[in-house]
């Protein structure tokens, strides 16, 4: 399975919470103690091991608020090939 990272430009989000309800793997979740420069809660990482970098969040997101990198594992017969 691939493994992510998102990205998040917290000054531009809006709080809309649709990437924390699209995101199969529940990476994302809304700040709850703190707001950003226009005085939304922005989104932030909850979990962020689990994120695969499905860029489900990037999709759905109307503010461009996500960058999404995907690395892919190696496969076994990679892995055994540099051994």
């Amino acid at each position: 399975m691939a493994k992510g990272l998102v990205i998040i430009d917290e000054d531009r989000c809006k709080g809309c919470s649709l990437c924390v309800v699209a995101c199969p793997h529940q990476v994302l979740r809304l700040a709850n103690d703190r707001f950003n420069a226009k005085g939304y809660r922005p989104v932030e990482r909850a979990n962020p091991k689990s994120c695969v970098g499905c860029a489900t969040c990037a999709t759905v997101c109307p503010d461009v608020v996500f960058t999404v990198y995907r690395r892919k594992r190696k496969s076994k017969r990679a892995a055994a090939a540099a051994a």
